[in-house]
């Protein structure tokens, strides 16, 4: 009988056994750690406001807003990893696909320390640029500073956790995520309070209790790739490897930019949708914050499956199994609207009472989030068409489609449609906008697998190491 330690070499191939059996298994994983990280934001955010108050809840927007332009920098890259990593192990190129860990490690490595010690150092101008309150800007300070430092971290496990991902293991990194959040919200009132052993930090004990949660969560999954003799781990022999190639980090760049950008889109459609709500007044406003709390949650499984989709299908593109990859695309617009649909029945059924988590029961807002839910949150399924065919592209290296199709439905239909249809409709209508946009960018999706190129970017791909 082989031992556990013999069997990690080998990587976990996601082009053999039944499509929807793997997708399942591969996509809920990722479907939990997305529901970690939301619910870790939202949990430490109620800490914070109820333990510190308003003004230290505002400080910590601050990092919120940097911290997610950061991720979305490092989401395409790493995203990127995940697509060339596979394509190199479906066609059994393992020596290849270590050479990118290589790389990728050392870039890594350089990148989260600079960027660390450049915000550790600048936050000051930073905070004076974003225009900080200066009740707060003491605060934010403190606050920012800490959660730079934390900053390798963060960038280390995006990275293994692509590497897993790309490798076919998309279970591992949920289970330290979850030590990670567990630990940030034990530490986040003793650190903030100062309990037992604990001295009293205020604003600074919430940065730390997520640096220290960070870090061993890092660390612990680490050495268990270790332990485990994972097959694509860097060992003393494979030293040399630890430089950094031009044509991967080159590659890494060009297909991972638009997908980093792809998430600024979606931000700045949100702002934008924002500044038209204000213009309805402060009721108004508040629902839409918890209509969008909830619809974070809705966009979920849209998100999980089309990252599992990138995956399986980039491993069945290095294989040139292209008959696999198709039945994957339509695997997964099935599963999509199977999870977002009874997601959405349930929420319809339970509209009131979810909403109730951030609204007075008897308000004006109250009514107008539940507006707000009824017209938008069934469109999220044609949402979840557009994000699982457009993991299927960008798998095989086609990354700018996707993101252009975004910006044009994301901003360039939906924002004006918003405002015309509020201006000369009236509030409600406004939301309308959610399930055209989503369509019109299911549409040229669609048009585009099946009428674009982009089945011929993954030979591009071979010259990145």
């Amino acid at each position: 009988m082989r031992s556990t330690a013999v069997q990690t070499h080998q990587p976990a191939l996601l082009t053999e056994g039944p499509i929807f059996k793997r997708l399942f298994l591969f996509s809920i994983p990722i479907l939990l750690g997305n529901v970690l990280q939301s619910l870790n934001g939202s949990i430490n955010s109620i800490f914070i406001g109820k333990l510190l108050g308003e003004r230290a809840l505002a400080a910590t927007s601050n990092g919120f807003i940097i911290m997610f332009f950061l991720i979305s920098a490092i989401f395409g890259m790493a995203m990127a990893l995940v697509i060339l990593i596979g394509q190199h192990l479906g066609a059994q190129r393992i020596e290849h696909a270590k050479k990118v860990v290589g790389t990728s490690v050392t870039f890594f490595f350089i990148l989260s320390l600079v960027t660390a010690l450049l915000g550790i150092f600048f936050t000051p101008f930073i905070l004076d640029w974003m225009g900080t309150p200066p009740d707060v800007v003491a605060m934010a300070n403190t606050y920012m500073r800490i959660i730079f430092a934390g900053v390798p971290f963060v960038f280390g496990f995006s990275l293994v956790m692509a590497i897993l991902r790309g490798s076919g293991d998309s279970k591992t990194p949920v289970y330290y995520l979850l030590v990670s959040v567990v630990l940030d919200i034990i530490l986040n009132p003793l650190l903030i309070n100062g309990m037992g052993p604990f001295p009293q930090m205020g604003i600074a004990g919430s940065a730390t209790a997520t640096f220290l949660a960070q870090m061993i969560g890092f660390t612990l999954l680490l050495f268990h790739l270790y332990a485990k003799k994972y097959f694509l781990r860097i060992t003393k022999n494979d030293l040399h490897l630890l430089r950094i190639d031009g044509s991967i980090i080159r590659f890494a760049t060009l297909k991972g930019f638009p997908m980093g950008l792809n998430m600024v889109v979606v931000s700045g459609s949100n702002v934008l949708l924002i500044k038209l709500v204000n213009t309805f007044g402060y009721e108004a406003v508040a629902a839409f914050a918890a209509a969008n709390q909830i619809s974070n949650y809705v966009q979920l499984p849209a998100v999980a499956v089309g990252g599992a989709v990138t995956s399986m299908a980039a491993q069945s593109i290095g294989a040139r199994m292209w008959g696999r990859v198709s039945h994957i695309a339509w695997a997964g617009v099935i599963f999509n609207i199977v999870m977002t649909g009874l997601l959405v029945l349930l929420l319809y059924g339970f509209n009131r009472e979810a909403l109730a988590l951030f609204l007075p029961l008897d308000g004006k807002a109250m009514e107008l989030g539940m507006q707000i839910n009824a017209i938008t949150l069934w469109s999220f399924m044609i949402y979840g068409v557009f994000s699982v065919i457009a993991g299927v592209v960008r798998s095989a290296g086609a990354t700018m489609a996707p993101m252009i199709i975004s910006f044009i439905t994301m901003i360039l239909i939906r924002i004006p449609l918003a405002a015309y249809l509020g201006e000369n409709y009236g509030f409600d209508s406004i939301w309308l906008c959610f399930p055209i946009g989503f369509a019109a960018a299911s549409v040229f999706i669609l048009g585009y697998y099946w009428r674009g190129n982009w089945r011929k970017s993954h030979m591009r791909m071979t010259d990145a190491a």
